[in-house]
């Protein structure tokens, strides 16, 4: 009997303890739809709903540009490396010591400005012995010609002069004396342009022969670029042409210029022709030596509509290309997906072509050129400068 009473006793608890258990449940599904299963998932479930809310409500900062009618010149891609505009290398033109060397490699120096100065002693000596020896000659030339003004005879007096010159060596003794007044201007090395000093070889106090090298002046501003052109290219350039320079001196800062010259002759074993690319340098930075990509302006292909190269993207798997149209009023709206047809372009713009399979932009529409490679048809987006700044993200 006791046994049954303990048997009846443990059911009565089992049940009372389901049903705290079920009403339990019941409140908490009264008082919150989504139950204790959203607690217990509040991390990700939590997370992905913030994403999505920002996702669909925030508008999607982005870049763009405008459409443009304009003329399409086609590029032409060469290597190469800057030299200077002219150099030459300075000698001495007389022998004797170095008394100074004002100036550095690397120095700036205008036309006419002293390099070098050689110790003139002994030039002037030979000046100075050079006009006694004219004065002695002058001094004979007058003995030889005492009387000869009244001669009347004009044809006779000059003939007698001659003479007189002749044998008075006086005419030696002038030119001994320019050449000895040339020597001392000489020991006075100056630049023949203005330039900066490169290779300087001598110092003071060093004994010099005459000829010997004494430094090099380079004009390095404006400089230039000699590169290779192939001949299937070359007759789309033209002097006066424009021309980017990528120094590996200095990454991501191009720099301008201009073609000058395109060599009339093609190398019969390259097949390429030269052409010369002058490039402004006030800073002295390029430095002869230094290598470059250059893209220079070629073809001019009028009236063409282009849009940004960083406008086109390619989605399908057969290679399509698309790109994305800003629809809006404002700086918000709305990105509409719009395949088209591209045509010739350089390493900036690329021409839209009509074709009856796609569609075409017009000037003056936006079309998206930052932050809009993960984009979908119709989502909204915001134009900004600045997109990763304004916080877009990859979608």
């Amino acid at each position: 009997m006791k046994k049954l009473l303990g048997i009846g006793f443990l059911v009565v608890l089992l049940a009372a303890a389901s049903a705290g258990i079920y009403y339990k449940v019941k409140g908490a599904s009264r008082s919150d739809p989504a139950g204790s299963a959203t607690a217990a998932n509040d991390g990700p479930a939590a997370e992905s709903s913030a994403d999505s809310a920002f996702s669909t409500d925030l508008p999607i900062p982005v870049e763009g540009a405008q459409v443009i009618r304009s003329d399409l010149i086609l590029e032409v891609r060469a290597s190469g490396q800057a030299a200077a505009w002219q150099g030459t290398t300075i000698k001495s033109q007389v022998a004797g010591r170095v008394q100074s060397v004002p100036v550095r490699e690397n120095s700036a120096v205008a036309a006419g400005q002293l390099l070098a100065m050689i110790d003139s002693t002994e030039v002037q000596l030979q000046l100075d012995e050079a006009k006694a020896n004219l004065a002695k000659a002058q001094a004979t030339y007058r003995e030889l010609t005492i009387g000869d003004d009244r001669l009347t005879d004009t044809a006779l007096r000059d003939e007698r002069a001659r003479a007189a010159r002749v044998k008075s060596g006086m005419d030696n003794a002038e030119i001994a004396v320019k050449r000895a007044d040339l020597d001392l201007q000489r020991t006075h090395v100056r630049a023949p342009f203005g330039g900066r000093v490169a290779f300087v070889k001598v110092g003071p106090g060093q004994q010099i022969a005459n000829g010997e090298e004494l430094m090099q002046i380079v004009d390095i501003d404006p400089i230039k670029v000699e590169v290779q052109v192939l001949e299937s290219e070359v007759s789309y350039l033209r002097p006066g042409g424009g021309a980017d320079i990528m120094f590996a001196a200095f990454p991501g800062e191009p720099v301008k210029g201009t073609i000058e010259t395109i060599n009339p002759v093609v190398d019969q074993t390259t097949r390429q022709a030269k052409v010369t690319v002058r490039v402004p340098n006030r800073d002295g930075r390029i430095l002869p030596g230094m290598y470059a990509n250059i893209t220079l302006d070629a073809r001019h292909i009028p009236n063409r509509i282009l849009v940004p190269r960083a406008a086109i993207l390619e989605r399908d798997v057969d290679r399509r290309t698309m790109l994305f149209v800003f629809n809006g009023t404002s700086t918000e709206g709305t990105a509409e997906w719009r395949y088209v047809t591209v045509g010739l372009g350089n390493s900036r713009y690329v021409e839209i072509v009509d074709n009856p399979e796609t569609k075409m932009v017009e000037p003056g529409e936006i079309v998206l050129i930052g932050h809009h490679n993960t984009l979908v048809h119709g989502a909204r987006v915001k134009l900004t400068e600045n997109a990763a700044a304004d916080g877009a993200r990859p979608r």
